[in-house]
């Protein structure tokens, strides 16, 4: 059975004109002799629009009523667009995350799914029928309806290709992934092949292409993704294993996440467990904690440094300044006006001279670093945010449009 799994994002199917053209994208392919499973994230707009509603209601609201409004937005998706395939001719059925199942935990808003009941699909399809699954949602074992946070149908589409052993497509309104933003750099030059590695890196930097549950997804069962436009027949970006990625650049592509917020423990006394104790109570609340810093201690004391995600500054404000009393700090500073910018390339686990020409690129614009962070394949700065698509252009400018080398020992 040659299956495939094609996800179609919001702008993809954001008006019933749009859902007719993703309809006939399903249909072509059915055509081609693939077995086609859909899946569907909510109307542009949608869950924007849902979310509203709640906040008028609230700002701090019950994160299980969340998931039960917002997965509502890929409800009315699917049964959209099962009638446009009934209409075109070919039998489809819709089905929300709980009627796979999608089996979750209970982490709601950000739920990770744990199994997947694919005998439904394969009892579907082999009747003859296109599955259209609601993308972003599942349920836990105690039938609470849940989401995977924003960006989750991805997440959907790539573990239902991993459990069908099928291909997957994902649609969405660019034509692949980029060296850059082609917003901030018009020039940006579309990649054709990207490792799940590099891709990993991009999705948790910043780049908006793919969810990096997906990705994470992907790469553990081996899932081909081709990343392409609903609007165009070209070839997208395929994200592969490192051993089909021919091309091996020191700099595959740039980022800038504007989403990050910046916490400052002031004088924190400086003895064994008291970080331990901050961030465990992060952990505990599900706030994952990036780019860390920690300065040297004076006179007993230090100041400690962290970011995590801007949707979950509020929450963790709450934690960390009971913690910051509870342990004798002498205040807590917060700063929304960062970004982290990172360039990403495997061929940086071979070279050297990547990090002094990012520096000299930065220092060069009068752009300062409150921290940084590397991995083999990425280094990440902190910078201000008003200073982030500046410093992408002119790290996109040299390492990409300039392809200046840089030297690879043994090379």
């Amino acid at each position: 059975m040659n299956l495939l799994v094609q996800k179609f994002g919001g702008t993809s199917v954001g008006s019933i004109e749009r859902i007719e053209n993703a309809a006939r994208r399903v249909i072509q392919a059915v055509e081609k002799g693939h077995r086609v499973v859909v899946v569907s994230s909510a109307m542009a707009g949608e869950t924007d629009g849902l979310l509203s509603l709640a906040h008028q209601i609230g700002k701090r609201l019950p994160e299980r009523e969340m998931d039960v409004l917002l997965s509502t937005g890929e409800q009315k998706a699917i049964a959209l667009f099962s009638m446009m395939l009934r209409k075109l001719g070919y039998p489809a059925v819709s089905l929300c995350g709980w009627q796979v199942p999608i089996v979750t935990d209970d982490v709601h808003t950000k739920s990770r799914i744990v199994k997947i009941g694919v005998q439904r699909l394969k009892n579907l399809i082999n009747d003859g029928y296109i599955p259209v699954v609601a993308g972003f949602q599942g349920v836990t074992e105690t039938w609470d309806i849940t989401t995977l946070g924003r960006g989750g149908s991805d997440t959907t589409a790539v573990a239902l290709a991993s459990a069908l052993s099928a291909d997957c497509e994902i649609y969405t309104d660019v034509p692949g992934v980029f060296t850059a933003d082609p917003r901030i750099v018009p020039n940006a030059k579309k990649v054709p092949y990207i490792s799940y590695e590099e891709m990993l890196e991009l999705a948790s930097l910043g780049a908006k292409v793919m969810q990096i549950r997906s990705v994470e997804f992907a790469a553990k069962y081996r899932v081909r993704i081709h990343v392409r436009s609903s609007f165009s027949e070209e070839e997208g970006t395929w994200i592969v294993p490192e051993d089909e990625v021919m091309e091996k650049v020191a700099v595959r592509g740039i980022t800038a996440d504007t989403k990050e917020a910046r916490f400052t423990v002031v004088k924190v006394p400086d003895k064994p467990g008291i970080a331990a104790e901050i961030f465990k109570a992060l952990g505990e609340a599900h706030i994952v904690v990036d780019m860390i810093v920690q300065n040297v201690s004076h006179d007993g004391y230090t100041d400690m440094s962290f970011t995590v995600n801007k949707t979950e500054a509020d929450k963790a404000e709450e934690i960390i300044r009971k913690v910051a009393e509870k342990v004798g700090a002498e205040e807590v500073v917060r700063d929304d006006k960062v970004a982290k910018v990172s360039v990403v390339g495997l061929g940086m686990k071979s070279s050297y001279g990547t990090a002094a020409k990012m520096f000299e690129v930065l220092a060069k614009h009068g752009i300062n670093m409150m921290a940084i962070s590397t991995s083999e394949i990425k280094i990440s700065c902190l910078i201000e945010e008003k200073f982030a698509e500046l410093a992408v252009r002119e790290l996109h400018e040299a390492f990409i449009e300039n392809n200046e080398e840089i030297k690879v020992e043994g090379g």
